[in-house]
């Protein structure tokens, strides 16, 4: 992952409202949530859920889908991994001796 690509996400996620989403729909599973549900179970306003959830979409850390009439977010589980990656991949590199320590990739 790029740096550049890591910032971005890490700034999506830097928001309060829009951590909480992204953590509603990684609990969610692979089976995503509606749009309306997610507004009901954070209690927050249409509008600012959908200005956050853009947000989120464009930089690919969820996707939405159109199922009938409903719009459902799903979180992007191999994405999250490869950021996570990102912040572990150095993890102690310049440590002498560090067993965890690996180059990055």
């Amino acid at each position: 992952m790029k740096l550049d690509d890591a910032a971005a996400r890490l700034e999506a996620l830097g928001n309060t409202t829009r951590l909480k989403i992204y953590r509603a729909l990684v609990r969610a599973g692979h089976a995503g949530m509606p749009v309306g549900r997610l507004q009901e179970r954070l209690k927050i306003p249409a509008s600012t859920l959908s200005h956050h959830v853009k947000t989120l979409v464009a930089v690919g850390l969820i996707s939405q889908q159109r199922e009938g009439t409903t719009l459902v977010c799903h979180a992007e589980y191999e994405l999250m991994r490869s950021l996570l990656g990102f912040l572990v991949s150095e993890c102690c590199v310049e440590e002498q001796g560090c067993s965890t320590a690996r180059p990055a990739a």
